[in-house]
Formats: C-alpha cells, structure tokens, sequence
C-alpha cells in the first residue's frame, strides 16, 4: 500500500507527545483530547507499519523507530515554517508563521504545491486525483489563513505567485523528508524499499551510473533506483525542489545556487573527435586555423565543455567556428561524426565504448588542461539515509577503481 505523507497536525502531536512522554500533557499543549491523540498516534503507527512509543506506567517513551521518525518530521515542519515565514514576508501578511503552522492541513498543502506546478486548478485536480472545485477550496482556504494572495488570474489562466512557490517548495522538501523517515523506518525493520532518484547527466549514463548501479543492485535488490535525463537546469529545478534526491555529472564553477553542494569524484579529460577516417588524421601537424575550417558539433551554451571549445579559439584570439550544430544528444553526436567531416569535443570517458571499439578517434591536438570535474550535487539540506549513503560511496568507491584502472 502506498504511503501518504500524514495530517499536519497529526505530526505535531506524534512530535509533542514524543517531548512530553505523556498523552496527558500533549493534550494541554496542542488543544486535542486525549482519545483523538491516541488515534492519531495508532493511525501513524499502521501507516508506518511500526510501534513508535513503548507504553508504560510512567509514561509514553518512544521507541527507536520512532525516533528516527520524529528527527525527520522535525526536520519537515522547520522547513514548512521556513516556507511560512518566506510566504508571509512575500505576501506582506501579518501572520505569524509558528501560529499558522498549527492550522494548516496536508490537504491544502498538497493542493498548493499541486497548483503551483501544474498552473491550472483543473489539471491539479486531476494530478492529485480529486475534483476541481475541492482542490480549489482547499488552495483558497489556504489563502484565507495565510492571508496572502498564492494565486493571480491572467489571460490564459493563473499564475502562482512569489509566495506561493516560496511555500511550495519548502512543501515538497518537508514531504520529501516525511518521505526518507518512512524509508528509515522500513529500514530499520529490515523492509528495504525506500529509492534514490538520481538526475543524470550524458557521462554518468555511460561511464559512471552502470557500474554503481549493477554493484549497488547486488546488496540493496529491493531498493528502487529512479534515473531521470533532462538538461542541466531543468535537473537542477527538480534538485532544489525535492524531486531528485542528487544529480551526476559535471559541476558548476561557480556552484549554481546557495541551497546546493557539489562534490567532485573525478577529473574527465576532453578530447576533439572525428570519424576514424577524417581528413584531419592526413595533416601532419593540426592547428587552431585548420580546426576552424571544418564544422562541428557542440554542447548548449553555457554548459561546461562548451565553454572549453570557445575558450580554445578565444584564447587564441581567433574567432570560433561558424558552422555548428548544438546537442546534448550522444546518439546525434555520434551519428553525425560518422557521417560527415564534422568534429565534436567531449568528454573521454563519455566515449569510451566509441573509442575502444575504434568508432571514433581523438583528433592529434593536445587541448592543455582541458578536463570537466565530473562529480555529484546536491541539496545543502539533503540527509541520506543510511541506504542512500551507501550508493553515494559506492560511488566513490567504483570512481576510485576507475582511476587505479586508467594509471
């Protein structure tokens, strides 16, 4: 059975009666009697599939699953407070985050993060798979509390505001983070079925992710691995948004944005490539000049072997090829290598198959100091669990291998 990120209110019970080791006490603190606790605790402990306190006579004392549950939760409910303060600050409101964080529900949190994405209150409803005019109630009952306005009318429909995607995305992180403590839990019950989603960039899909995944697979079977392509700010969005838990490949100088960290794990060398049979191998000795004559493929601007090919001619005071066509498509690349006297620039190990089988060739220009740091990023917030971790050091482990393989 699936497992739906809880009622709100119903965490911060299960966190209160956790502080103070009695159903009675939380009661006086939170306004809820004492028979509506229990359940609430009896409802979280049959979703979690757990026991999370050990009754006793002198009090409720929560178990070790349970207290792996509430460092999670704690973490989720600062950062929905985070998005509250952040939201109320946008939406010039005078409410007061740590009050507002009592009466909000799941559902309406759920709905604003639904049509924040989706930007229509229709296709939302239709996502979450409940009725337009109840994910609309919920979203304008959210406005009403916070007393801001989320959602403004345009002329093809509505559009969130700063507010809005201020609170979604602390949202998503918090429910994210709901998320790793069940993961957590069902570890620790020895019910291995959390999952890693991983952004993946072209070099980590060819010469990285398989070897890790296949070792990886090895010890965790039941563990879901979820690998998600795309182009690197559209990977970076998802990141910093609580959809992928990492991305895999090339790092940005400087780091993209304050909330993520980058690790390297490797230095890949880049190389000019060609088809074995190109007009270039003839020449003795290749030049700059000769390179320009010919049309290439290359990466998007701004992407970092990108900036290596411009830097190359720049630096050279030379003006850079005219004739390019621009791809992240390895299947493209290779295509039109083999089938034209185009050239590309590329990472070595993202060809690596190509050029062991003699495919393609590197082209006789030493391109000094031109390599891509290859390595992973992720969320500053993010806290792996202990399974999670062990993917992320096979990792290394498997890029450590690599390199004694290479010398």
């Amino acid at each position: 059975m699936a497992f739906e990120v809880p009622n709100i209110r119903h965490l911060r019970v299960f966190l209160e009666v956790v502080q103070c080791k009695s159903i009675s006490k939380a009661s006086a603190k939170v306004f809820l009697s004492q028979p509506a606790i229990t359940q609430a605790i009896v409802k979280l402990e049959t979703a979690l599939g757990t026991v999370l306190f050990q009754r006793r006579s002198d009090g409720m004392f929560v178990s070790e699953s349970g207290e792996l549950f509430a460092s999670r939760v704690q973490r989720a409910l600062d950062m929905v407070l985070d998005g509250l303060q952040g939201a109320v600050r946008l939406g010039n409101s005078k409410g007061q985050p740590g009050h507002l964080l009592q009466q909000l529900t799941t559902t309406q949190l759920r709905a604003l993060i639904a049509v924040t994405e989706a930007q229509n209150f229709s296709i939302a409803g239709r996502n979450l798979g409940i009725s337009q005019s109840s994910i609309h109630r919920a979203a304008r009952e959210l406005e009403g509390l916070l007393d801001v306005v989320l959602f403004e009318k345009t002329s093809i429909g509505i559009s969130s505001t700063k507010a809005a995607r201020a609170l979604a995305k602390a949202c998503k992180l918090a429910f994210s983070e709901i998320n790793q403590g069940r993961d957590e839990v069902d570890a620790w019950h020895n019910r291995e079925v959390g999952q890693l989603v991983i952004g993946s960039m072209p070099l980590a899909r060819t010469s990285l992710l398989p070897k890790a995944i296949i070792g990886f697979s090895e010890q965790f079977p039941d563990f879901r691995l979820k690998i998600n392509d795309g182009p690197y700010d559209d990977l970076l969005y998802h990141l910093r948004h609580g959809d992928l838990d990492m991305l895999l490949g090339a790092l940005r100088f400087p780091a993209p944005a304050d909330d993520v960290m980058q690790q390297e794990l490797f230095s890949s060398p880049v190389a000019i490539v060609a088809r074995p049979d190109h007009p270039l191998y003839q020449i003795e000795n290749v030049d700059l000049e000769t390179l320009r004559k010919y049309p290439w493929v290359v990466p998007h601007s701004g992407t970092p072997t990108r900036m290596i090919f411009e830097s190359l001619f720049s630096d050279a005071g030379l003006e850079a090829p005219k004739r390019l066509v621009e791809s992240g498509s390895q299947v493209l690349i290779r295509s039109l290598l083999l089938g034209s006297d185009r050239l590309t620039i590329i990472s070595e190990h993202q060809i690596q198959h190509e050029l062991s089988m003699g495919i393609l060739k590197p082209v006789p220009y030493d391109l000094v100091h031109a390599c891509r740091p290859i390595g992973i990023t992720v969320r500053k917030s993010w806290k792996p669990t202990k399974t999670q971790l062990s993917f992320v050091n096979g990792l290394r482990l498997s890029n450590q291998v690599t390199d004694t393989d290479d010398q």
